[in-house]
């Protein structure tokens, strides 16, 4: 791997270390389009790329959520309750979720992708919480709730924030305690997230040498270098200071991904 690609992968783990840390959102859907670019460069088959970027993105998030809810837990902001509660069924749903990516072909999963991302990044920009309609649901309801975050984040590889962070305030809980309660979420999402992907991935024709399944390990490693770095400064930034204006600039961002995975799926 050449100097420069390695440069790029420490400058996206540092941001996306960052963005997990303050938003809650895992990393994900900033690290996807940036991890697919890398990829293209090294010449993987187009068929594989995306299957690639997102799995080795929810790797990325199982170092990314320790060092994250680590800060998180430090300021009393993590509801554990509801992470027991949440994580049975996101622990079926993260293995779920990468079947049904693998059943898609690299177009379909780019729309996908960028569709997710573009209504998350609107999601962000016009900044509407839900109001607290009612209280969190009994095990029944938070186990199937787990299992819609986790068949989500799982497929789109992303950390499921922008799914979980609304229902908990939906329910009822404080958008600190919400965003730190995501960040723990992460951790068992990419667990059995990444474990799927290397099971679904193993010994598919045409992966580059130094994959495990549909992860990259070089680039998982550069990435988790810089992000565990970066994460702990975007939790502690959430306490710190209000983040409206960089939620903005994130919206942006997003966009701007949206509209790559929609060139993707369209080349």
């Amino acid at each position: 791997m050449d100097p420069l690609m390695i440069l790029a992968l420490l400058a996206m783990g540092c941001f996306g270390g960052f963005a997990a840390g303050l938003l809650g959102i895992g990393g994900g859907m900033i690290l996807v389009p940036f991890i697919t670019m890398v990829l293209t460069a090294r010449g993987v088959p187009d068929e594989l790329v995306v299957h690639m970027a997102i799995a080795t993105s929810l790797g990325t998030i199982m170092f990314t959520s320790l060092s994250s809810v680590r800060a998180h837990h430090k300021h009393g902001a993590v509801v554990w309750r509801i992470v027991k509660l949440l994580a049975p069924g996101i622990l079926i749903g993260s293995t779920i979720g990468p079947w049904i990516g693998k059943q898609m072909n690299t177009a379909t999963l780019s729309v996908f992708f960028g569709v997710f991302v573009a209504f998350s990044a609107t999601q962000m920009l016009i900044n509407k919480k839900p109001a607290a309609a009612r209280e969190l649901p009994k095990a029944p309801g938070m186990f199937a709730a787990g299992g819609v975050i986790g068949v989500l984040a799982g497929l789109v590889g992303a950390g499921g924030g922008f799914v979980s962070v609304p229902f908990m305030t939906w329910c009822g809980i404080r958008i600190h305690q919400a965003v730190a309660t995501s960040a723990a979420l992460g951790f068992p999402i990419a667990l059995a997230g990444t474990l799927a992907n290397i099971v679904y991935g193993w010994g598919e024709p045409g992966l580059p040498a130094y994959s495990l399944g549909f992860i990259y390990v070089p680039a998982l490693l550069i990435i988790v270098a810089a992000s565990v770095v970066m994460a702990p400064i975007g939790a502690r930034t959430a306490h710190r200071m209000p983040v409206r204006q960089l939620q903005r600039v994130f919206a942006v961002i997003l966009y701007t991904l949206a509209a790559y995975m929609f060139y993707k799926a369209i080349q």
